[in-house]
């Protein structure tokens, strides 16, 4: 069947709108552009649309905003809103996706990636509405196309991640081959762990970059400094899982909820003894449990700003050592029992 999609594309730069449209045009998509919030809201109630290119900075209703109302009116809560917008702090993207965006794309942008986004969340958006008007009954019909749309906005979310963690490695003292290692090491930890599934596993391989996000919301001067910190100063460097999780918790998509887990609570304890909570032994997730014993052997064996490296065996017997204290003790049991495996991937 040949559908013929309606956008709405929102933003007060008239040229903005023509560059969108422009970019869109050989998809042979039906336009309707508005330049305020006020028009959009009216040109939404009155017309059917099937996506909103929406700006945030706007004069009066500002995009998050007219999102926000949108969600609130039953005929217009499920058409999918993209942001399109030069606001690309983390703050503004969180909430983006709060307020009931789907996506949210940072101008400057490829024409690629605006044409296969938005062809992304058109084709999921008419899956979901043909499921809805027919009561579920084409389920088993359109479930290798769902899921396949599914599998695009996953790599969208693995996207969204890279440029995040790009972001962090330039506000804190980790490299890009720091969270390369803590995501090989998650990964090896969960193919060997007798309860996760194959699929688990890769989820956790694209979260756990994400395990130290909340670092980009702690002063320079702490992250950067060569001494011990003192007892404020650390009190301010926990706090960098509790930031990330007031970022993450606002998305429902699985590879971000699982970042949310890992960012949260990598710094928990087995023996209680932690932080942000205090989490004890299972009540820890197992995502947050393997994350935390790939990041401190990495960040035992490698120089940091604060500290040289150990050496490899030291490392291994400090992990051995806090089994049952600050690891799961099976994780610590797969580690001993893999050791040459980890020991490979620390010197990538």
């Amino acid at each position: 069947m040949n559908l013929r999609y309606h956008i709405l594309i929102v933003d007060d730069i008239a040229d903005n709108i023509q560059v969108a449209m422009n970019i869109l045009r050989e998809s042979n998509y039906d336009f309707s552009f508005a330049v305020s919030g006020k028009a959009a809201y009216e040109l939404l109630l009155d017309n059917d649309f099937d996506l909103v290119l929406l700006d945030v900075m706007m004069p009066g209703i500002d995009g998050f905003e007219l999102c926000s109302m949108m969600q609130k009116d039953e005929k217009l809560k499920n058409i999918p809103v993209i942001f399109l917008t030069a606001k690309a702090d983390i703050d503004s993207i969180s909430k983006g996706f709060a307020v009931g965006g789907v996506d949210y794309i940072t101008k400057p942008f490829q024409s690629d990636e605006l044409i296969a986004r938005v062809k992304t969340h058109l084709e999921l958006y008419k899956a979901k509405e043909i499921l809805r008007e027919n009561n579920l009954s084409l389920e088993h019909e359109l479930k290798y196309k769902v899921d396949r749309l599914l599998t695009e906005l996953e790599a969208t979310q693995v996207e969204m991640i890279f440029i995040l963690t790009e972001l962090m490695e330039s506000t804190s003292d980790e490299t890009g081959k720091h969270i390369k290692r803590v995501a090989e090491y998650s990964r090896l930890l969960a193919h060997y762990h007798p309860t996760i599934s194959e699929e688990d596993a890769n989820v956790l391989y694209h979260a756990s970059p994400m395990h130290d996000i909340g670092k980009i919301a702690i002063p320079r001067e702490i992250l950067h400094k060569k001494g011990k910190l003192t007892k404020e100063e650390f009190a301010i460097m926990k706090s960098h899982t509790s930031k990330a999780h007031e970022f993450l918790t606002v998305s429902s998509r699985r590879i971000m909820k699982a970042a949310d887990i890992i960012a949260y609570e990598h710094h928990e304890k087995w023996d209680g003894s932690g932080y942000p909570r205090g989490l004890k032994g299972e009540n820890i997730h197992l995502f947050g449990r393997i994350v935390a014993l790939a990041d401190v052997f990495d960040a035992l064996t490698h120089k940091r700003v604060y500290k040289e490296a150990w050496s490899v065996n030291d490392a291994i017997l400090h992990i051995i050592e806090n089994k049952g204290s600050h690891f799961d003790p099976l994780l610590v049991e797969i580690f001993e029992n893999n050791i040459d495996e980890f020991v490979a991937i620390s010197r990538l």
